[in-house]
Order: C-alpha cells, then sequence, then structure tokens
C-alpha cells in the first residue's frame, strides 16, 4: 500500500453543510457564524460553507462566511451537477479568498439505475459538463473538486468510474472525492478501491475522502484512506451528519497523532469546541465517545484502576490513548466504584476527597463498598466517605469502650465489654495513652503500641483531631488505626479500640 504518511493531511470540514442538514433545528447566519470561528481556532485548512441553493437563508450563510473567512482557508460550497447550483455556489463563496466550487453526482450501477435513472454514459456526460461549467464559472482564482456520491457502492463498476474521473481531471477539477456515502461493508474493501483510484490519476491530483458512519468504521476507513493515497479528509465536528453521522474530526486527527502524523490543528482546542457544538447542535455527547465522553477517561475494573494509578503521572497511561490536555481536557482520569473494582479506587477517592488512608485500609474496607456497591450500583464519593467513616473511623468488633476515669500519677481506670463480657481495669503508665494500652493487655489482650501521631482531619472552625496508632499484632503485622473527635484525648481512645478491634477481626 502506498503511504502519504509525508505528506500534511488537509481537514476539509463538512459541520456546517453535511452536519448541519442534519439536525432537527438546522443553525441560523448568526449561529453558523459562532461554528465558523470555532473551525477557524481548530485550526482547518479548509471549510464547505454550506448549500447555498437550498434557500436563502443558506445563501446568506454562505456569502457572511465567505466575507469574513481568513485568507489561508479554502471556502467552498456544494452544488448538484446542475447550471443553477453552480451559479449560486459561485455568486455566494466570490468573496472568498480562496473559493472552490463542490459538485457531484453518482457513479454507483445501483444509483444511476434506480436514482438517477441515467445510464453510464449520460452519468459521463453530466459529470463532465458540470466540471467543465464550474471550472469557467470560478474562473483562475478558485478551484473545483468533484465527488462520486456513492463511490463505496462502486466495487463492480471501478474501471469505468477511473475512467470517468480521468476525463473529469481534464476538465477541470483538482480535488477528487471519494464519498463512502454509505457505510456498507469493512473498511479494508473501501480503501482498496481510494487506493486504485489514486494510483491511477496524476498525482497533481488531491484525492479526498468523504465517509458516513453507518456501520461506525468511518474513523477507520478515512484514516487508512490517508496512508493509501487520500490527503483531503473531509470530517465533522462531533461526528455529526444524515443518520449516523460523518466521519469525526476529533478522532481521525488524534488516530493520525499517535501514528507520527504532523496534524495542522489546535489539538488543544478539541474538547472546548466539542462541548460548544454539543450545546448548539442540541446533539449529546455520548457518554462513552471516543475521546470527548465524559466516560472516556473513566475507570471502574480494579485491574484498570490499578494500572492508570500507576501511570497517572507519565505521558503515556496504561490506559488511556492520550494525555487528556493534549485535547484541552483539565479534567483528568476518575476511578468510579463498582462491584467490579477494588482498594486502588477506595485510596484515590479518599485521598482524593482529603482524608487520610493507606492502602492496607483501602484494602479492609473494599468488602464494605463491594457489598453497598452490589445493592445501588456506582458508589458516590460520599457513599465511600461514609463507609470510610463507618469502618475506618469506627472499627466494629468485640471491644465495646464503655467509661473511663482518669487517676492520680498518669493511671487510668477503664471500663469496657470484650465480646459478652465486662471489664473494670485500672493501670499506670506513661501517660494516659500508654495507661490505656496497659489497661488492655493486662486483660489478656496482647498487642504491641509502637507510635502514634495527631493532626486535623479538617481545616477551619469545623477542625477535628484525628489520632493515628500504629500496633504490633500478634502475628507480626504492622496495623494502623484511626480515632476522630473534637476532643483530643477521646480522639486517642478511639483510636486505641480500634487497633483492638482491627486485631480482633483478624484472627
Amino acid at each position: 500500500m502506498s503511504t502519504t504518511s509525508s505528506r500534511q493531511p488537509f481537514f476539509y470540514d463538512i459541520t456546517l453543510r453535511d452536519g448541519n442538514q442534519s439536525l432537527k433545528k438546522p443553525w441560523n447566519t448568526s449561529e453558523k457564524e459562532i461554528i465558523f470561528n470555532l473551525l477557524v481556532e481548530l485550526g482547518v485548512q479548509g471549510v464547505e460553507v454550506g448549500f447555498s441553493a437550498a434557500s436563502d437563508m443558506d445563501f446568506e450563510a454562505c456569502n457572511r462566511l465567505a466575507k469574513i473567512a481568513p485568507d489561508n482557508i479554502v471556502i467552498s460550497g456544494l452544488a448538484r451537477a446542475v447550471e443553477s447550483d453552480i451559479i449560486k455556489v459561485a455568486q455566494a463563496i466570490e468573496p472568498a479568498n480562496k473559493p472552490r466550487i463542490h459538485t457531484f453526482i453518482a457513479m454507483s450501477p445501483f444509483n444511476m439505475q434506480y436514482v438517477l435513472n441515467k445510464t453510464p454514459e449520460q452519468v459521463r456526460k453530466i459529470a463532465i459538463e458540470a466540471v467543465e461549467f464550474a471550472k469557467k464559472t470560478i474562473g483562475k482564482r478558485g478551484e473545483v473538486q468533484f465527488s462520486i456520491e456513492h463511490f463505496g457502492d462502486c466495487h463492480e463498476n471501478i474501471d469505468f468510474v477511473i475512467d470517468s474521473l480521468k476525463e473529469v481531471v481534464k476538465a477541470g477539477a483538482t480535488i477528487i472525492n471519494l464519498p463512502n456515502t454509505v457505510e456498507r461493508t469493512r473498511p479494508k474493501k473501501f480503501v482498496e478501491l481510494v487506493e486504485k483510484v489514486y494510483l491511477a490519476l496524476p498525482k497533481d491530483i488531491t484525492i479526498a475522502v468523504h465517509n458516513h458512519n453507518d456501520l461506525g468504521m468511518a474513523t477507520a476507513a478515512t484514516v487508512e484512506s490517508y496512508f493509501a493515497g487520500a490527503i483531503q479528509l473531509e470530517c465533522a465536528l462531533n461526528g455529526l451528519g444524515e443518520r449516523a453521522g460523518n466521519t469525526n474530526l476529533y478522532e481521525v486527527a488524534i488516530a493520525l497523532h499517535n501514528s507520527g502524523v504532523n496534524v495542522p490543528l489546535n489539538l488543544n482546542k478539541i474538547y472546548e469546541t466539542a462541548l460548544t457544538i454539543a450545546d448548539m447542535s442540541g446533539v449529546k455527547i455520548y457518554e462513552k465517545a471516543a475521546l470527548i465522553g465524559p466516560d472516556a477517561l473513566a475507570h471502574r475494573s480494579g485491574i484498570h484502576q490499578d494500572g492508570a494509578v500507576k501511570t497517572k503521572d507519565m505521558e503515556k497511561g496504561a490506559y488511556r490513548p492520550i494525555h487528556p490536555a493534549l485535547i484541552g481536557r483539565k479534567d483528568d482520569e476518575k476511578l468510579g466504584f463498582t462491584s467490579q473494582s477494588g482498594k486502588t479506587a477506595i485510596y484515590e477517592i479518599i485521598t482524593g476527597a482529603g482524608y487520610p488512608i493507606t492502602l492496607a485500609e483501602a484494602q479492609r474496607i473494599a468488602p464494605f463498598a463491594k457489598e453497598a456497591a452490589e445493592k445501588i450500583g456506582e458508589l458516590s464519593t460520599r457513599n465511600i466517605i461514609d463507609i470510610y467513616y463507618n469502618n475506618v473511623l469506627t472499627v466494629k468488633g468485640g471491644f465495646k469502650f464503655i467509661n473511663m476515669e482518669k487517676l492520680a500519677n498518669d493511671g487510668i481506670k477503664i471500663n469496657f465489654m470484650y465480646k459478652d463480657k465486662e471489664f473494670n481495669v485500672e493501670a499506670h503508665g506513661n501517660g494516659p495513652i500508654d495507661s490505656c494500652i496497659k489497661a488492655l493487655q493486662s486483660s489478656g489482650f496482647n498487642i504491641e503500641f509502637l507510635n502514634y501521631e495527631q493532626k486535623a482531619l479538617n481545616m477551619g472552625s469545623d477542625a477535628i483531631g484525628m489520632t493515628i496508632m500504629y500496633f504490633k499484632v500478634p502475628s507480626g503485622q504492622t496495623i494502623v488505626s484511626r480515632g476522630c473527635d473534637e476532643n483530643t484525648f477521646m480522639a486517642n481512645i478511639k483510636a486505641i479500640f480500634n487497633g483492638f478491634n482491627i486485631m480482633d477481626n483478624m484472627k
């Protein structure tokens, strides 16, 4: 297969024509101007501004956009292969610095017979005469693009099509567009047709492709067509277009970028543009839409979450095609907790909410979160924090604190329950924490206190104290326990009893 990777792709946007005509409420001139300006900021090299013969409003819009177009952008208008349409386009886009008339006719056997009701020879004659007239009308300053509607259905008569295109080129067309007007089969079959045309025509002729997404493979067909000789890639913002839409510009641009092709677009404008187009078109962005969907950066599988977290600060992520910043996304990968998730999601969600937790604690409370998720589906951050409070800051187990009394000389008298047995124990140690732990140890509960620290859980007037304690349990394992309270001493007591309950639950 031939390669065009050394040649810069030419992005020809069709949002204002194909995309617009598919909307339940097509845009007016002022709305089209907003979208045109977005296209300019994005950096597309060509814009098909409309079908000026469709209505007075469409003519007005085409003319307005031609007047405000930067000098370096090709401004094109669509015309059927009839003189009246071609004249309308020429009049509408005349103010543009780089005007282009785009005319077309179908050449597939099915359409020639059942839609046009014409013989192949008649269709060829119409195509040649339309291009000749368009070239004469647009003059030396402009150019002519010719499209074979339903080119994707031309497998049976590709030799006739190529011979016709050679005549069309002689008549003045310098851009030959090959549409997959209705996607019916796999991309490879379409790309093979594109390559045949590319190899048959002079190399100064620009080959373009215009793919619809009826089977969901328009991006694949467009990207592979580029590597088969097509330089002009006809795409639409957000994939707007008739039926299932046109080739999505964002997907093609990023696929080529990831393939090492120099993509002449401001890629960091993609996400912002997508959100605006969704709002203006009334066509919401599908949750799972590639690159721009709300869920495009979401991970719910525990395996994926683990890989995503381990590579989150890298340019290349374990489970994402690009760094979100490339397309201007300010949000990053997000972890959602479901019954398929694990400790990594718990850890990231809790720390992201500003609460301290260790991976060991996250693993310990993951079963509680899974149980909740099995009942209600994906848990919110609030759900996860509640589980954290109920299972990290309050650990259920056999130990239950009842009451405590301070004695002289750092002594302590403590009343607690272990399962069904009540204990009243006194002990003296090096401070109240040491005394409390010794009281529990003297009751036959073997645990070794290692260290503790204290911090404020929240900042500001509602700050509460958190005590973090480290113990070594009989198995030799080190555990971390926490306790929170407005009273620091009570935070210490809660941390101690939470630690003893963690130990008890490990049996």
